[in-house]
């Protein structure tokens, strides 16, 4: 079981790691804040300062259509918000 799924690339991600040193990933729901500073000081050798966590749960969306109700769902994820030590960094484009 992989503790980090994958990391968050959105404009609010990328502007938090620029201006404040804080990375974003999608973490396994049932890890907590131990296992997730090993897995991210284990995989990219930084240093960590603080994590928030933060649970998202499962959306339901439906509408109305001409043939009828249609129902979506949108999956529950676990996310993780990593402040690193002044001076570490991660890159996540270095392996392109």
């Amino acid at each position: 079981m992989s503790i980090l799924i994958k990391p968050i690339i959105t404009e609010k991600a990328t502007n938090d790691s620029e201006l404040f040193n804080r990375y974003a990933f999608v973490v396994d729901k049932k890890a907590n804040k131990l296992e997730i500073r090993s897995a991210v000081e284990k995989t990219y050798g930084v240093t960590i300062e603080s994590i928030k966590t933060m649970n998202y749960p499962v959306q339901r969306k439906s509408k109305f259509t001409k043939g009828g109700m249609v129902q979506a769902k949108s999956g529950a994820y676990k996310k993780a918000i990593v402040q690193l030590a002044e001076g570490d960094n991660i890159d996540f484009y270095s392996n392109i």
